[in-house]
């Protein structure tokens, strides 16, 4: 690919543009152009939650779309989107295909995107205490990010 560009080599910036376009075809070509474009999230929520609208912002902070969707059985949604009973957190939301359980940072989210690995989805149970959208004054907890099939075998993803 690309090599790396020193400063006795600067690209000029026709240069510059020409290999972000390739970039961008490239991307859009192989299927990776969704994961850098802004995807669509569509989150369900208890309408009374706080932090939801809070993991929503985190989000949206990190170039995602995020469409909120207030239910008033969130058991059935999580129950329909496949997501294991011990990984169960507030809200459940849909991306690329995949389900996002609970304070899954965006990073996360970003590199199954970019992975495509063959799995359901994330989770982050419960709700960890430092995690994107459980932020505040007290001392962020240490957790994991489980990934999830349908047989039910999990795995950590992330350690955060």
């Amino acid at each position: 690919m690309m090599g790396l560009q020193t400063s006795e080599t600067p690209l000029s910036p026709a240069r510059t543009m020409r290999r972000l376009l390739m970039v961008a075809a490239i991307a859009t070509a192989t299927g990776l152009g969704a994961a850098f474009a802004g995807d669509e999230v569509t989150m369900f929520k208890d309408p009374n939650c706080g932090c939801c609208g809070k993991w929503a912002e985190h989000m949206r902070a990190n170039g995602f779309t995020v469409k909120e969707v207030s239910s008033a059985d969130m058991g059935e949604v999580k129950a329909d989107a496949g997501v294991p009973q011990k990984l169960g957190s507030c809200h459940t939301a849909k991306v690329g295909g995949y389900v996002v359980e609970g304070h899954v940072p965006a990073s996360d989210v970003r590199r199954m995107l970019l992975e495509r690995p063959a799995i359901v989805g994330l989770s982050a149970p419960g709700m960890p205490l430092g995690s994107p959208g459980m932020e505040g004054p007290y001392p962020a907890d240490r957790y994991d990010v489980i990934s999830f099939d349908r047989e039910g075998a999990t795995a950590v993803f992330a350690s955060h």
